[in-house]
């Protein structure tokens, strides 16, 4: 559910590690000037983009590169924990404070003491927990479950989420007064079909990670490869690409990844598959599965929408995007 850590600083800031994402890659390199200003501060931020682009990440940088960097990074996946657990997990609780309470924790409010806490997928909470997280915010203070007294805690805010919190605050679905409190500074990081230029930087990036962890040197991606990837939409963004990579880097016999080496929806994907050395012709099927997805993706994943734009009936529709594999893509 966390992880901690007092995290390490990009060549770019410090010198003291090569890779940095908002350093190296172009399609972030215009967040720099926002981290770095909100970096010297204390400021709460919020993390807007889908998932799979490198919030965390982002999130690290930004404690990485501050005064706090001595201090713990705490992340929190807020979509695994709810009600009294997560309030337990969040504030701490004393022993005996519900059945099984054996021990007093600290939560992870006071585990982040010093540091940042990085609040993931932060929609995700039901409005009775957001209305226990804005009272720690405003009184810069935790109630441990179980207990009476507030105990101090000095935590850096950072929260992030795929989802629309504004439209959320219209529906009722999330507190009005704790979105204005996390969206003192908002960054917004876009998708990675909106940084083609990234996707070769990227996946070469993953496949030395790769090597570097076995020993060996680093395999290099064919002309015909590299195109496939850019021309693919990345419904996953970079931790699809990762996963992509990890498995064409397994699949290579040789020094170079091939389109053949790639995962099947990218060599399947109408455009890939012309410059698959083994056809020339783009098949049906593939050409199919590539319209459903667009209107998936236009349609923000609503199948019956989707069927509509398509002229299509909407179980026919549900029947073939369970055969392609799509729901997973569009969620």
């Amino acid at each position: 559910m966390s992880t901690a850590s007092t995290g390490t600083i990009c060549a770019g800031c410090a010198g003291r590690i090569h890779d940095c994402a908002v350093c190296r890659i172009p399609g972030l390199r215009h967040l720099q000037p926002v981290v770095q200003a909100v970096g010297r501060r204390t400021c709460t931020i919020l993390i807007q983009g889908e998932t799979g682009v490198g919030k965390e990440v982002l999130a690290r940088h930004i404690h990485a590169t501050g005064p706090r960097r001595q201090g713990p990074f705490v992340a929190v996946d807020c979509t695994g924990l709810r009600d009294t657990l997560f309030e337990s997990q969040l504030f701490g609780h004393v022993k005996g404070a519900f059945t099984g309470a054996g021990q007093t924790t600290l939560g992870f409010f006071r585990a982040a003491d010093g540091g940042t806490l990085f609040l993931d997928e932060i929609g995700e909470l039901g409005l009775q927990v957001q209305a226990k997280l804005l009272r720690c915010i405003q009184d810069r203070a935790v109630v441990p479950l179980g207990g009476v007294e507030p105990v101090p805690v000095d935590v850096r805010i950072i929260a992030a989420t795929h989802r629309d919190l504004e439209a959320m605050v219209a529906r009722g679905e999330f507190r009005q007064d704790l979105y204005y409190r996390l969206n003192v500074v908002r960054i917004r990081v876009p998708a990675l079909r909106d940084r083609v230029d990234d996707i070769p930087i990227l996946a070469q990036h993953f496949l030395e990670r790769f090597a570097m962890a076995d020993g060996r040197p680093a395999r290099r991606l064919s002309p015909d490869a590299v195109e496939a990837l850019r021309r693919y939409a990345w419904p996953g963004n970079v931790r699809e690409l990762a996963n992509a990579m990890e498995q064409a880097d397994i699949f290579a016999t040789g020094g170079m990844v091939t389109v053949a080496d790639l995962p099947e929806e990218l060599r399947s994907s109408p455009i890939a598959s012309v410059k698959d050395r083994r056809s020339n012709w783009v098949t049906l099927e593939a050409a199919e599965r590539a319209v459903i997805l667009d209107a998936l993706r236009a349609t923000g994943g609503n199948q019956s929408r989707a069927a509509a734009l398509l002229d299509i009936d909407r179980r026919r529709l549900y029947r073939k995007v369970r055969r392609y594999g799509l729901a997973k893509l569009v969620h």
